[in-house]
């Protein structure tokens, strides 16, 4: 049985394609690939169809990830089929719990920085598109560092599921 995992950000072009990216390659190199489903989406529909913006696409290739990526908005129904849904920011956090069609759906949705315990108190992911490529940099960091606690999560509660 798939455990379903989609990153949700504002347009679906840096940050969560971004953490898509990071997670499936952290999947694969657990052994987790073929029993982890990753996607990503947008709160807002506006890129829709679009590639990731050229320069997460060239933060992640420069990293060894993957940059290819198709832009998609969050549709309320998916919370049936997801496990677990992973806001970008606490922005995203309240529009995905607000979208929910049920509070166990609404208990789904998580920051993805609260699986990294360094962290501290602000759990954000700083939007890096109106900045320069440093701001990309940094968000790759944020990711990188709570995805080893977010694999650790998933292995939990993937243990004994024969994909």
């Amino acid at each position: 049985m798939t455990y379903r995992v989609c990153f949700v950000c504002t347009g679906n072009i840096c940050r969560s394609p971004m953490a898509e990216s990071v997670f499936r390659a952290r999947t694969a190199q657990a052994g987790l690939d073929g029993l982890v489903e990753i996607d990503s989406a947008g709160t807002d529909g506006w890129h829709e169809g679009d590639g990731a913006d050229p320069r997460t696409v060239s933060v992640l290739e420069e990293h060894g990830y993957d940059g290819g990526h198709t832009a998609r908005q969050f549709q309320p129904s998916w919370f049936s089929r997801l496990d677990l849904v992973i806001a970008l920011d606490t922005g995203h956090l309240r529009a995905l719990r607000s979208l929910a069609p049920t509070p166990e759906d609404a208990g789904k949705v998580r920051l993805l920085r609260s699986y990294d315990p360094a962290a501290g108190a602000d759990l954000d992911v700083p939007d890096p598109y109106y900045g320069g490529r440093d701001g990309f940099e940094e968000c790759l960091e944020m990711v990188e560092a709570a995805s080893e606690g977010l694999l650790t999560a998933v292995r939990e509660q993937t243990e004994g599921r024969v994909a």
